[in-house]
């Protein structure tokens, strides 16, 4: 059984200077949101929800992805991730969830993420022994997440309230996220 891919990218991206789902991959011609998507169906996520807000009618079409726009974007991550868990099909068992500003991530840390992935799984991948994305998310985990899912913490307070298997992927991934452009930024804790 595959999991599902979940694409969280509907911020402002304020400190970026722009929607981050705009924003062209640092080296590359694509934008962040296309790598992403293409990560997650690499890593074999099906079906692949992106949720955009902040510049949602710029963003060019994604044709291997179900788009869900989030008018309440601008209230955080929280709602984000509870439109794209929204979205889902009943039948999907489990959920891949990334950021769109983490280019460094590889289908190989997707598929490693998603292995054997069942209703029950909770996963985190790890960085140096520090969380990070991308985050499993078995169905059995959904509501609690998204209820806890406030603001933008995103799933974080739902994680750290439960017991997770932690997946390293520092040989097969680079979890530092963007928060800057052409910066270097730190990995950051799974907000999902």
């Amino acid at each position: 059984m595959s999991a599902a891919g979940l694409l969280l990218a509907a911020g402002a991206g304020r400190r970026y200077g722009m929607p981050k789902a705009l924003a062209p991959v640092p080296g590359g011609g694509e934008l962040l949101v296309q790598r992403a998507l293409r990560t997650l169906c690499e890593g074999g996520c099906d079906p692949v929800v992106v949720v955009l807000g902040a510049g949602a009618q710029d963003v060019p079409p994604l044709p291997d992805a179900r788009v869900v726009v989030n008018e309440d974007w601008a209230t955080g991550l929280g709602s984000s991730l509870r439109a794209g868990l929204d979205a889902l099909p009943e039948e999907v068992a489990a959920v891949v969830v990334l950021l769109v500003d983490t280019p460094g991530i590889t289908p190989q840390a997707v598929r490693r993420i998603a292995a054997g992935a069942r209703p029950s799984t909770l996963r985190v991948a790890t960085y140096g022994g520090e969380g990070g994305h991308p985050v499993l998310l078995g169905r059995e985990h959904w509501d609690g997440a998204a209820r806890l899912a406030v603001g933008d913490v995103g799933a974080r307070p739902y994680l750290v309230s439960q017991l997770v298997e932690e997946v390293p992927c520092d040989d097969i991934a680079d979890g530092t996220d963007l928060d800057l452009p052409e910066t270097d930024s730190a990995p950051r804790a799974p907000d999902a």
